[in-house]
């Protein structure tokens, strides 16, 4: 895979939010294993903003470092050796059915959510240094309620 980095300092906030535009929101993103999946323009500031103060969790800064990163959101769906888990419900304590998380590079993860049969919607995606607890996550595994299985 590709995996290749913009230098985000180098455009305009417009520029950004316009290949986020034309490279996820144009088209669904067809995953390694034939999963459709969904982009809105609204998630921009959801992935490439983050809080000064986490507990505020006010998404106030851009972040060049995760608009760096702005393709690899399609490269880790469409990478067929990212490693793939369960994500887990901080509010009920268990791991989520409809939630995968693909994780490439050592630490980079996307999280999409299910919706429907071989259908998804982006939930999130970033870098974290110290993965271990999801590495400790369930694999991710295809069930017919998502997958012609």
């Amino acid at each position: 895979m590709a995996y290749k980095k913009i230098k985000p300092q180098n455009f305009t906030e417009k520029q950004l939010r316009d290949i986020w535009r034309d490279e996820y929101c144009a088209a669904p993103i067809i995953t390694f294993d034939g999963v459709s999946v969904v982009f809105y323009e609204d998630k921009f500031d959801h992935l490439f903003f983050e809080s000064e103060n986490r507990k505020a969790k006010d998404k106030s800064i851009l972040s060049y470092n995760r608009l760096e990163k702005i393709y690899w959101i399609k490269d880790t769906l469409q990478d067929p050796t990212a490693i793939l888990k369960q994500g887990w419900d901080n509010d009920k304590k268990e791991y989520y059915k409809n939630r995968r998380l693909a994780i490439v590079k050592g630490n980079y993860v996307v999280i999409i959510r299910f919706t429907a049969k071989k259908k998804a919607t982006i939930v999130t995606a970033y870098e974290k240094e110290d993965i271990t607890n999801i590495l400790k996550a369930p694999d991710f595994e295809k069930t017919s309620e998502f997958f012609d299985i």
